[in-house]
Parts: C-alpha cells; sequence; structure tokens
C-alpha cells in the first residue's frame, strides 16, 4: 500500500492511497464503509453519445461517491464500492467504482478509528515484506501460489505431458518451475506435494541454483493443485516459516482459545460473557471478526469495547471473516477473549 496524501485534522479528514497488490484491495474492503466519502477515476457515458447507440462513448471521470455497498471480488481483482454521486462531472445518482491495483483512491472518513489506520500501517509494512510461494507438485502437475493474508493466491499452473525420454521430460517440466520462481521475489517457497517430485525438484534446483534452492522447505500433502494449497496451511508448515504473518498469528489464537473453551479454562465467548470479563478485568487478548464488528457498529458503539480492553493492556486482534480462524470465531458469536484468569 502507497500513501499519496494524507490530510487529517485530528481523526477526521481524507487519505489518499494506492493498491499495490490484492492484499491491498482486501485492507481497502475493511477501511472503506457506509458513510464514507471516495474519490477515485471511473468510466461514464459521455452526455453527447447518442443514447439509441449500442456503442456509447465512454470517458474516464473522477467521481465521489458517498459509500452504501462495499464488495471484494477476489476472482476479479478489484472492489466494488458504490453509492450516492456527491461529486463530479454529475452530482446526483448513483454508481459503483471499480478499484483495482493502481487505482489511485481518496478515502474521506468524519471518523477514521485506530484500527483503520492501524490497518494502513500493515499494508504499508506487508509490502516490504518478501512473499511465501507455495509450489504443490506432482509427476507432469505443478501449482505455484503467493500467500496473501486472505488465502492463497494460484498464479501459475504448469502441465507437461508424458512423452518419449523420461529425463528430458522432467528435466524440461523442472527447469519450467524454476524459472517461474526466479521471476518472484520470496522469502521461502513450500515445496509440497504427495509423491517423489518434490525431493526430486528440490535436488534439481540445489544443483543449478544453490542460493535459491536454501529458500526451499518441503512439505508432505495428499492434495494436487489448489487442495494442496489448502493442505499446506491447515499442516502449520506456514506457521513454522513465517510465524509473523497474520495468518498464522490468526489461527494461533484460535487454536488456543477453542483449548481453553474445551477445559473450561480462560476464555470466554459471546458479548454477554466478554462485557463480563471485561468488567472483572480478566481479558488479555479480545478476538472479534471484521464481519462482528459492521455489524455491532450498526446498534452500539463497539469501538468503545475495543478501547476500553487497550486501556486495560488487553490486545485487540481483529481477525477477517473469509478465513479460516475468522470463520471459527464467528461461529461463536464473532467476539471471544482469553483471560488472564476465569470468570466463573
Amino acid at each position: 500500500m502507497k500513501v499519496v496524501e494524507e490530510r487529517l485534522k485530528g481523526n477526521e479528514g481524507e487519505i489518499k492511497l494506492i493498491p499495490e497488490n490484492l492484499d491491498d484491495i482486501w485492507h481497502l474492503k475493511h477501511i472503506i464503509e457506509p458513510g464514507d466519502v471516495v474519490f477515485a477515476l471511473t468510466k461514464r457515458i459521455s452526455e453527447s453519445s447518442d443514447k439509441l447507440r449500442s456503442d456509447k462513448e465512454k470517458i474516464t471521470v473522477r467521481l465521489g461517491i458517498r459509500v452504501e455497498k462495499v464488495e471484494f471480488h477476489r476472482f476479479a481483482n478489484r472492489l466494488r464500492v458504490s453509492g450516492l454521486i456527491v461529486a463530479g462531472i454529475e452530482d446526483s445518482g448513483h454508481h459503483t467504482l471499480n478499484l483495482s491495483v493502481g487505482t489511485e483512491v481518496s478515502v474521506i472518513k468524519e471518523r477514521w478509528r485506530d484500527e483503520q489506520l492501524n490497518r494502513i500501517k500493515r499494508a504499508i509494512e506487508a509490502a516490504r515484506r518478501p512473499e511465501v510461494v507455495i509450489v504443490v507438485i506432482e509427476e507432469g502437475e505443478a501449482t505455484i501460489g503467493v500467500l496473501r493474508e486472505w488465502g492463497v493466491e494460484e498464479i501459475a499452473s504448469i502441465t507437461r505431458s508424458y512423452g518419449k525420454g523420461m529425463g528430458d521430460y522432467r528435466k524440461e517440466f523442472f527447469g519450467e518451475i524454476l524459472s517461474t520462481l526466479k521471476n518472484l521475489d520470496f522469502r521461502y517457497a513450500v515445496i509440497a506435494g504427495p509423491g517423489f517430485a518434490k525431493e526430486d525438484f528440490i535436488k534439481f534446483v540445489r544443483e543449478r541454483e544453490a542460493e535459491l534452492s536454501k529458500k526451499l522447505i518441503k512439505a508432505d500433502v495428499s492434495s494436487t493443485g489448489r487442495r494442496g494449497f489448502v493442505e499446506v496451511l491447515r499442516r502449520g508448515v506456514v506457521t513454522r516459516i513465517v510465524g509473523e504473518l497474520r495468518l498464522a498469528e490468526e489461527a494461533e489464537y484460535i487454536e488456543k482459545l477453542l483449548g481453553e473453551i474445551a477445559k473450561n479454562g480462560n476464555a470466554a465467548y459471546g458479548l454477554n460473557e466478554v462485557e463480563k470479563a471485561l468488567n472483572y478485568g480478566a481479558i488479555d487478548v479480545l478476538l472479534i471478526t471484521d464481519e462482528f464488528l459492521m455489524k455491532e457498529r450498526e446498534k452500539w458503539d463497539v469501538d468503545s469495547l475495543l478501547e476500553d480492553v487497550e486501556k486495560g493492556n488487553g490486545k485487540v486482534v481483529i481477525m477477517s471473516s473469509e478465513f479460516e480462524p475468522g470463520k471459527q470465531l464467528n461461529s461463536l458469536g464473532g467476539i471471544a477473549a482469553l483471560l488472564r484468569f476465569p470468570i466463573r
């Protein structure tokens, strides 16, 4: 994420941003909310175009809308922000801004919350951090993905059919995977698969690119393709190699929470139990999903609860509802806490 300009008075004002990757689009989904005013370049039909013609001319204009709805379209690599036009060549009607990587966007809020500003800082830091690549490989088939905060983004699929000269076939197959990896900037690459192809590929890289091979970590999985990505995450491989990643942190918190719940220990879940724990000063870590935040903000000042937890030296962790730890937390009511001591 790149911050182009920041004009804030206290917690009110405008921040102009440029999302630099799909992770940043994901962050914007949780920064932009109903009531905000958002400006961006967009396409509109020219007023001079013949309304009866099918080939109406579209021109690029800068519009501002008051946000009513925000939708993340992962496979289209964009964020759809819909609302009432408040500024631009038109001052009435509704429009949808399609925000994609490289699109400059201005977000104006009456109040920027701390977690939104922290999310921007985290996005800037993440942009500087090398990526983790996952390669799921079997004979003649390899799927390559990049670890993002919302999951794994598939970036390449390589297949080779069997033919004459098994040795040449394998070298060409492995060589194509290696060429793809050399074009990526990453800290680690997890090489996973159900058979022996992963070991042979690592040996292949070691013989040709000794330095690159130091970044490769082997993992056993039973699945191929995208299902292999899921299995790599589930087996904790990512946690082992990049424990600082948000994804791994959320999974660890949920595992600990479920463990405490199972033994009726230092945990509380559901709004009533969490508020009770807060009153006792017992909250060590508050876990809350973005979905819960969005819904509850329409009913009451949920941000005051977060602030009270932090004032009591507790940590607030806001989880993504798109990934498994957040889904598990939503099944518990969207809010839970790890406690310093039991409250029962």
